[in-house]
């Protein structure tokens, strides 16, 4: 019986293989690529591009570092890696993750490790940082459903956690072209790299 094929053929040129990602099959063009072309929310937006992951990470990035000042390009690489693996396996929203069960977080555990391992950063996170991703995070989430997706302020209250308001009056989401997403986050990683 013939294997199924477990590999993606990237615009690169690269072969990722799901099952058994290795660093040295990840390439930022590829992410930025994927990632500003992957819808958040199903694409249940407002505006007339779709909300991008590309976007959100950048997103998420910026609130990080004002959230956690003085913390180094590292981690703000982190953050902004935070759903790079959704360049392959595309961003499903928590009720779909729960359904599928454990083997989602286990894919995406795997595809974060080389991520991870191919830009300088520990295949893990130390608890501290995730935990500081994971509230910034949150806090984009929340804009997100209540400028983009239609969800008043009470339901993302009661969803995503009561925010900051001095932070989240100073945050507004601007729905662009995918290219310009792409570009952007390319960028930024670059960035990042440079200062790390």
């Amino acid at each position: 019986m013939k294997t199924p094929r477990a590999w993606q053929r990237m615009l690169s040129g690269r072969r990722l293989d799901l099952l058994d990602p290795t660093p040295v099959d990840i390439e930022v063009a590829d992410i930025a690529h994927g990632l500003a072309f992957v819808a958040r929310w199903n694409g249940q937006t407002l505006g007339d591009y779709a909300y991008s992951v590309a976007e959100h990470s950048l997103l998420v990035e910026e609130i990080f570092a004002r959230q956690n000042p003085g913390t180094s390009a590292r981690w703000r690489l982190a953050a902004l890696l935070h759903d790079a693996p959704e360049y392959v396996i595309g961003d499903m929203i928590s009720p779909v993750k729960a359904a599928v069960g454990p083997g989602y977080s286990e894919l995406d555990a795997r595809l974060t490790a080389a991520i991870h391992l191919r830009f300088g950063l520990p295949a893990m996170l130390p608890a501290k940082i995730k935990k500081q991703i994971k509230s910034a995070d949150k806090v984009s989430a929340w804009l997100e459903a209540v400028q983009i997706a239609g969800f008043s302020t009470a339901e993302a209250d009661r969803f995503f956690g009561k925010q900051d308001a001095a932070l989240v009056e100073t945050l507004t989401i601007t729905l662009r072209p995918p290219v310009a997403v792409r570009k952007d986050y390319t960028t930024r990683h670059a960035a990042l790299l440079g200062q790390m």
